[in-house]
């Protein structure tokens, strides 16, 4: 199971003094994952291309939202699994708004299906689908047939009939997750995954070029990996770049974050 999700970056365009919008992807590992890894990948553009040639012939659950570059690979060994988050943004936005009776109780049907993460969150996989099914599943069945009742009566092209059809639309891909305890409910883990990136436009602006936004994507990938697995950054690439010259290439795995254990006791 890995998550996906994309931010744009600003970089500089080859031969000219101004910037284009470049994107950083980002994948990782799930919270119930006992590997802990994020990988970044800086390209170019958003175009579906990229996160073809990335994810190459993998083959599992995808956790994304609705965005059309990553259904290229849906059908072809990629299972899609939808972000119960985004589908709840679009009520509670609505709810901002105009307080709407109507969309509160969507708000509370999720609020329940969230309560359920919550108190399984620590929980093994196996024991936490037990839980969805018999408690989670009821609540999604009962959303989903409010959701229908309601469509009926509520004009096309309006606010509540948008968040209504985002979700009704992906329905199945929403809760795929009812079925697999090691799948979570939603996006939000590789969107906390991304904020580095979305913290740095504000201190470095740009990427100079293509290549540096690739160097950066590998930098901030050892980095973040090694926060998942509670290393402190600095020890972790003073005592492997230390340590890289003469290390075996056979034995290299052992230099990545999720494998990695200090030559010597961490002294910063």
């Amino acid at each position: 199971v890995l998550h996906a999700d994309e931010t744009p970056v600003s970089m500089l365009a080859p031969g000219k003094k101004k910037t284009h919008k470049a994107y950083v992807w980002a994948y990782c590992t799930t919270p119930f994952s006992d590997l802990k890894a994020t990988v970044y990948d800086f390209a170019p553009s958003r175009a579906s291309e990229h996160a073809r040639t990335f994810l190459g012939d993998w083959q599992g659950k995808l956790v994304c939202d609705d965005y059309a570059g990553y259904k290229a690979g849906f059908g072809n060994g990629i299972t899609e699994i939808g972000c119960m988050a985004h589908a709840r943004r679009k009520f509670y936005d609505l709810h901002e708004a105009n307080k709407s009776e109507l969309v509160a109780k969507a708000l509370e049907y999720i609020g329940g299906l969230y309560e359920i993460e919550r108190e399984t969150k620590d929980l093994p996989p196996d024991k936490r689908r037990g839980i969805r099914q018999t408690r989670a599943k009821p609540l999604d069945e009962a959303l989903h047939q409010w959701m229908l009742e309601h469509r009926q009566k509520v004009p096309n092209g309006s606010g509540t009939a948008k968040a209504l059809d985002y979700s009704l639309k992906r329905w199945e891909a929403l809760t795929r997750y009812l079925d697999d305890g090691a799948v979570p409910i939603d996006n939000n883990w590789v969107e906390n995954q991304i904020r580095p990136w979305a913290l740095g436009r504000s201190n470095w602006l740009f990427a100079g070029s293509l290549r540096s936004g690739q160097r950066a994507a590998a930098v901030m990938t050892l980095i973040q990996s090694a926060k998942l697995n509670g290393h402190d950054p600095y020890a972790y690439l003073k005592d492997v770049l230390t340590r890289l010259p003469t290390q075996k290439n056979k034995a290299i795995d052992e230099l990545l974050p999720h494998n990695w254990t200090p030559a010597t006791p961490d002294k910063v």
